[in-house]
């Protein structure tokens, strides 16, 4: 698996427990934007979250990603690859590479929310996922509030599937409802094209 994907806005590294203090620090610049998104606010629960994020990627359930600014290496967030091997008949071990993933735990520091990074993020995720991996299929969640996330997901030409009720905690206390969207293997050659243009 490659270890970094690299744009014009911004560079994907694998997370190491050293980039815990610099995503504290990203999180810590302005709160506001995190009402519906799981994002630790201080340094030890920032590494207690990468902990967790690393053992997912030992049992090769998750794979995340440090956030940079493309030129001046900054750590502004994260993201993962959330992977699924599907039971095939005949299979009888984990292969290499999985049959889908859903892109999430992705947040962006205030400076770096509206500048394109997100959306180049997503790209080179996207296209990762389908180019080398062949997935059959990218998924993404969001809280079915999150009006924002919402239109950034739609922006990419995802499909809603459609809303699952109670089906995650928000940050808040409450029982959330998730907005599920998708985009398929056979669909991303078209949606690439648009994208890369647009």
């Amino acid at each position: 698996m490659v270890s970094t994907l690299s744009g014009k806005i911004v560079e994907l590294t694998e997370l190491t427990l050293d980039d815990a203090a610099a995503l504290s620090a990203a999180a810590a610049e302005n709160r506001d934007s995190y009402t519906h998104a799981h994002v630790p606010a201080d340094v030890e629960a920032m590494r207690r979250w990468v902990d967790q994020a690393l053992a997912a990627r030992a049992a090769s359930r998750q794979l995340p990603w440090a956030i940079r600014r493309a030129h001046t290496g900054e750590i502004i967030g994260t993201t993962s690859f959330h992977l699924e091997h599907w039971p095939w008949p005949g299979r009888t071990t984990t292969p290499p590479t999985p049959d889908a993933v859903e892109i999430g735990s992705t947040w962006l520091a205030h400076s770096a929310q509206r500048t394109g990074a997100n959306r180049e993020a997503k790209l080179l995720l996207l296209d990762y996922a389908f180019t080398d991996w062949q997935v059959h299929r990218v998924r993404f969640r969001t809280d079915v509030r999150n009006t924002r996330s919402r239109r950034a997901i739609e922006s990419l030409g995802a499909t809603l599937d459609g809303i699952l009720r109670a089906d995650f905690s928000d940050p808040d206390a409450t029982v959330r409802d998730s907005a599920y969207y998708s985009i398929l293997a056979t669909e991303w050659p078209a949606l690439r094209a648009s994208l890369v243009t647009a």
